[in-house]
């Protein structure tokens, strides 16, 4: 199998030769890594490092790492880099919608252009040079939930959900409309799969109800699932929430999702996941970035590799991957080691 054939037939709930892996960086692990393969080009190196997947971003997402200490992104969002132990990152420190009682800031306010060239360009450019070998994911994370809290605060956007809903349906109106029409350009441009992602999920339990998940976010999410498989029913979709998010998971394969990440070790046990869901779902993630990558000894990171391809890789139905992208607290040499651990211990046979 190729690296295309690997993931897809891994995300249908079937064995392929390997199990497929994949990872994501932070800025500094990226920089750290195409130094040691001698190269600029990030998917050269991706593929060079053994991911059998390669991805495109869009929207809000691609706001985390701007070019100056404080900057504006073009939805609007005033972010600021700040310094922890280990390396740089950024938060936002104004919301364009703020301060907003009477929704006027919220009327007028216009999301940047889905189906813009500039916003397809990018997955285009992979399904022609990668398309033929490679799975290619167009990823549109911070779909919903997410930009709706970056553009108007996440108190404000929690108290609107609990005291004043109107405003919340019309926040999530609007910003659900990038995902739902940049995915669908994408799908045309001729991806494998998009991802779509709110964190609603805290370490041990989620940031709200479940009744209120489906009330504001499980109808749109719904309705952008059923556009992508209308527009093609061969596209996977896949969702990702960080942290413990099973109160929502049988709402999210009613609903038609394809592939659940990220599987969070230290929130939700995978095997447990796996045995409840595997069934009707895919998963991607599963390996820890908490305590395995960043702490853990090479043989703790084996251990881990192989703990998961027997346990949420039993049968296929499994693309792993870190649990979230690969932070500047992991060493190179953890960041080789398990790509390394990953083709020798994820063969089926």
């Amino acid at each position: 199998m190729n690296s295309k054939e690997r993931v897809r037939t891994a995300l249908r709930r079937r064995e392929p030769d390997r199990m497929p892996v994949f990872a994501n960086f932070v800025p500094e692990k990226k920089r750290e890594l195409l130094a040691h393969f001698g190269t600029d080009d990030f998917y050269e190196m991706t593929i060079a490092l053994g991911s059998d997947m390669v991805m495109a971003g869009g929207g809000i997402e691609l706001s985390f790492y701007g070019p100056e200490e404080e900057y504006v992104c073009e939805w609007g969002c005033t972010w600021r880099y700040f310094q922890n132990r280990a390396g740089r990152y950024t938060e936002i420190v104004r919301h364009p919608l703020q301060d907003d009682p009477d929704g006027r800031k919220l009327e007028a306010f216009r999301i940047p252009d889905p189906v813009a060239d500039k916003v397809a360009a990018p997955v285009r450019a992979l399904v022609e040079k990668y398309g033929r070998d490679y799975f290619i994911c167009q990823s549109l994370a911070c779909s919903i939930f997410e930009a709706g809290w970056y553009l108007h605060g996440l108190e404000d956007t929690m108290m609107d959900m609990a005291a004043n809903p109107d405003y919340a349906h019309a926040l999530f109106d609007k910003t659900m409309q990038f995902p739902l029409q940049a995915g669908l350009r994408a799908i045309r441009e001729g991806c494998d799969m998009v991802w779509l992602g709110d964190d609603v999920g805290m370490q041990d339990r989620m940031m709200m109800s479940p009744e209120t998940w489906r009330t504001f976010l499980k109808p749109r999410l719904a309705a952008i699932i059923r556009a992508f498989h209308e527009e093609n029913p061969e596209v996977l979709v896949a969702y990702h929430s960080c942290g413990y998010i099973e109160p929502i998971i049988e709402d999210l394969i009613e609903i038609g999702l394809d592939v659940l990440n990220p599987i969070q070790p230290l929130a939700m046990d995978p095997a447990r996941i796996k045995e409840a869901y595997g069934d009707r779902l895919a998963f991607w993630g599963g390996i820890c970035v908490q305590k395995t990558l960043p702490l853990g000894t090479e043989q703790d990171i084996r251990d881990e590799v192989a703990l998961r391809m027997r346990t949420i890789g039993k049968g296929g139905g499994y693309l792993m991957s870190p649990a979230h992208n690969i932070q500047a607290d992991t060493s190179l040499a953890n960041i080789l080691a398990f790509f390394r651990a990953a083709k020798e211990l994820g063969i089926y046979y």
